[in-house]
């Protein structure tokens, strides 16, 4: 999903973490190619519109949102923390 406007990630936010059909994990992709969770990008919600809006690149501008199928090693720029993926989950051997 490409997010050209304030209102276009606002609704993504309220589309949610998971795609339907499928429950598949999502996550937001920046300007400058950054993955970003959910649960950042409602922290910062107020730093990304305002980007959004000002078509600032500075890092909280966010140009999509898209679904991680296979990287088990994809982690949020801001938090640190992984980014659920639908297949690519990590044993625990």
């Amino acid at each position: 999903m490409h997010i050209k406007s304030v209102s276009d990630f606002r609704k993504a936010m309220r589309h949610g973490p998971y795609a339907w059909p499928g429950g598949y994990p999502c996550y937001f992709v920046t300007s400058d190619g950054a993955a970003l969770s959910f649960k950042a990008a409602k922290q910062e919600r107020r730093n990304i519109i305002d980007s959004i809006a000002n078509q600032y690149k500075d890092g909280w501008c966010i140009v999509g949102m898209d679904v991680n199928y296979e990287d088990d090693m994809l982690h949020c720029e801001h938090t640190g923390e992984r980014i659920e993926s639908a297949y690519g989950e990590q044993d625990d051997c």
